[in-house]
């Protein structure tokens, strides 16, 4: 009987262990491909602000890392997805989000990048509504990429771009620092 129950007690951590973690309705992938690139789930968590659930985001790369400098200078195939949870978020809403996140990677230096963030942010001009998934997509030698609900909206070329992208989200201020120790695997 023990080793019944000792057999049911390991099968039950090994099967809790990998699975992946539901946020909120959404389940992250394990894995996604980008540019036949198998990228694998880093870690995920809940964008928040004044106690309101705005959406999931997760990050992928091919290589684990919790390290928030690796993310954002290693010149590798990676992705961030953002599955939006809330009415709350419009794209008018989202728009200052991104002109406030580019403010504050760039040092409220944006200017060498204007064409780039205005590109970027022609990505969230369409409606936005619960159930988005939008994947951002940085394919090494081609640029950062913008998918909405399975639909290629743009690619933005050059690693700089891409840096003080996702800045946004692994800079030292990040704009949500749970949200980054979460899509770092830290929480």
């Amino acid at each position: 009987m023990k080793k019944i129950i000792l057999a049911i007690g390991i099968l039950l951590v090994f099967q809790f262990s990998s699975a992946q973690t539901e946020i909120t309705g959404v389940t992250p992938a394990k894995t996604i491909e980008v540019n036949s690139t198998t990228l694998n789930f880093n870690g995920a968590s809940l964008r928040e602000k004044f106690f309101l659930y705005l959406y999931v985001g997760a990050l992928y790369s091919t290589t684990k890392t919790n390290d928030s400098k690796v993310v954002i200078d290693k010149d590798e195939s990676m992705a961030i997805t953002l599955d939006i949870v809330s009415s709350l978020i419009t794209s008018e809403k989202m728009l200052t989000a991104i002109d406030e996140g580019f403010d504050n990677s760039t040092n409220q230096n944006t200017n060498p990048f204007t064409a780039k963030i205005a590109l970027f942010k022609s990505s969230f001009k369409e409606e936005i509504k619960i159930g988005d998934h939008y994947v951002i997509e940085f394919i090494k030698d081609s640029g950062t990429e913008i998918h909405k609900n399975g639909k290629k909206i743009t690619t933005i070329p050059g690693l700089d771009f891409k840096k003080v992208l996702f800045e946004i989200w692994f800079c030292d201020e990040p704009a949500d620092k749970d949200l980054m120790e979460g899509m770092l695997g830290l929480d």
